[in-house]
């Protein structure tokens, strides 16, 4: 009998091992159980903090100028004007009646991720080493940290990824005139800010260089789900409060698992 060569285990690596949407689950449960700890609640109050101070500060700077803006622009819409002329024959209300309400809504609406965005990279920075040290220390105990200057590849990429979304948030602003547009918009930007962010963030104190790269090469879809699952909850306002520390609950346990997996495969290989 003809023995078939064992498969190259080492060829497409970043095949290897893919858990997928099981370990999204798995992370999410195990997520919603470490943020029920006392300690894991109190980290809470240091990116919700940051996130009120910035909301109350581009209210106060910036709500007047976006105000007038939005304003402006639907004034001077023909495809608003041709809506509102259409809804008055149809008997309906007038767009242009509720414009005061709905102007400063946007507004506020449109300035609120920024603020966001900032207590979810101040949670990438200084409340994620909490999160590694508390999930090390009970769920992750045999997992060497093997990461070099932790902080500062950390650091690098929140601020970069913060940019980027700012940027592209204003960027895209003309797209809230059309209403579909604008859900999407925000979806699109929260889905890469909490991927982009929150999965080097995971594993960066324990994965190597190496490991990083072949990690997020083969969990790709995994942290993009995780991404995506965020930005959707992400749209209840409720969940502004907790959503920069439960993500990065969720990262770490996803990150780490996979990175634990991984290690085995070497340990076998061996």
């Amino acid at each position: 009998m003809i023995q078939k060569p064992s498969p190259d285990r080492t060829a497409h690596p970043e095949k290897m091992d893919s858990f997928g949407l099981t370990g999204v689950a798995q992370a999410f449960g195990r997520a919603l159980r470490s943020q029920l700890h006392p300690r894991m609640l109190f980290a809470l109050l240091l990116p919700f903090l940051i996130m009120l101070g910035g909301a109350i500060l581009l209210l106060i700077t910036a709500l007047g100028p976006l105000t007038s803006w939005l304003d402006q622009q639907i004034s001077a819409s023909s495809t608003i004007m041709h809506a509102n002329q259409w809804m008055l024959s149809m008997g309906l209300f007038s767009l242009i009646s509720i414009q005061s309400f709905l102007v400063p809504m946007t507004a506020v609406s449109i300035l609120l991720p920024l603020s966001g965005i900032l207590g979810l990279a101040v949670a990438a920075v200084c409340v994620m080493p909490m999160v590694i040290a508390h999930l090390s220390a009970r769920d992750y105990q045999g997992l060497h940290m093997q990461g070099q200057q932790a902080f500062i590849v950390s650091l690098w990429n929140a601020i970069w990824v913060s940019v980027l979304f700012a940027l592209g948030w204003l960027a895209t602003l003309p797209f809230w005139l059309v209403p579909p547009l604008g859900l999407l918009v925000s979806i699109f930007w929260w889905t890469f800010a909490f991927s982009r962010m929150m999965r080097l963030d995971s594993i960066v104190e324990h994965a190597s260089a190496q490991e990083r790269r072949l990690l997020i090469r083969r969990h790709n879809v995994g942290f993009w789900t995780i991404g995506l699952i965020c930005a959707l909850i992400n749209l209840i306002p409720p969940a502004w409060v907790f959503l920069p520390v439960f993500s990065g609950l969720v990262y770490t346990h996803f990150g780490l698992e996979a990175l634990r997996r991984l290690r085995s495969e070497k340990t076998l290989n061996i």
